[in-house]
């Protein structure tokens, strides 16, 4: 019969920890923390965004967290830099080449309005690093690579409808981007205050429907004008 005081039969607490001890999923976790801290920056802006709450939101060690992240400010880039790379995968994959320019213009405001309207944290945040003055985003390189092949295909969308009568060919890519943006943007970042000025709710699936389809017209619209008519 085996000692039952021996050191290879004795569950201490320790042995105990590390046999339930489950082995750690590091993207699982650096996801876990993207997701929580997103919320927090979001709702709290950066100043008042705490690394506690957010590591409790997202079930995780606080060591953990600074051990992923290195520290508040370096989370918050991540934030932004994967609040971007979303947009732009979203985008990629609308695979835009591979229809009419009418066709990938309606698609392209379509997606940007939707992504907005299902992702209410993103205008949120922008505005966050909007009040920072965009101090972070100017210390990240990486932004500008992923915006100039959006550029370059919109520029394309409109050489191509140029090309076929459909569009104007003098129209500057960047700009309209941005009134492709501001249509959404404006919208879902502002809706609480519009629905009470104009006594309509704006979250109603009537007029977010509306709103799309509002936005997509005046886009196309101004694509098929030409100068001076």
């Amino acid at each position: 019969m085996s000692d039952p005081s021996s050191p290879a039969t004795v569950e201490t607490p320790r042995r105990k920890a590390e046999a339930t001890k489950r082995p750690r999923n590091s993207a699982k976790t650096k996801a876990s923390i993207l997701a929580a801290a997103r919320v927090e920056f979001a709702d709290r802006g950066f100043e008042g965004a705490r690394v506690d709450a957010i590591a409790d939101r997202a079930g995780a060690n606080k060591r953990l967290l600074y051990h992923y992240f290195g520290n508040k400010e370096e989370l918050y880039r991540a934030v932004l830099l994967d609040a971007y790379q979303e947009i732009r995968k979203g985008e990629r994959a609308l695979s835009l080449d591979q229809y009419d320019p009418v066709q990938a213009m309606d698609r392209l405001v379509r997606f940007t309005f939707r992504h907005f309207l299902a992702n209410p944290w993103f205008p949120r945040l922008l505005g966050t690093e909007n009040i920072e003055n965009a101090r972070f985003l100017k210390t990240m390189p990486d932004i500008k690579a992923l915006h100039s092949p959006l550029v370059g295909q919109i520029a394309a969308i409109i050489e191509r409808g140029a090309a076929t009568g459909a569009f104007r060919r003098d129209v500057d890519p960047v700009q309209l981007y941005i009134s492709v943006a501001a249509l959404g943007f404006f919208y879902v970042s502002n809706t609480a205050t519009l629905s009470v000025i104009f006594e309509r709710d704006l979250t109603s699936v009537n007029m977010v429907q509306e709103r799309e389809a509002h936005a997509v017209q005046m886009v196309l619209d101004f694509l098929r004008t030409k100068p001076g008519a």
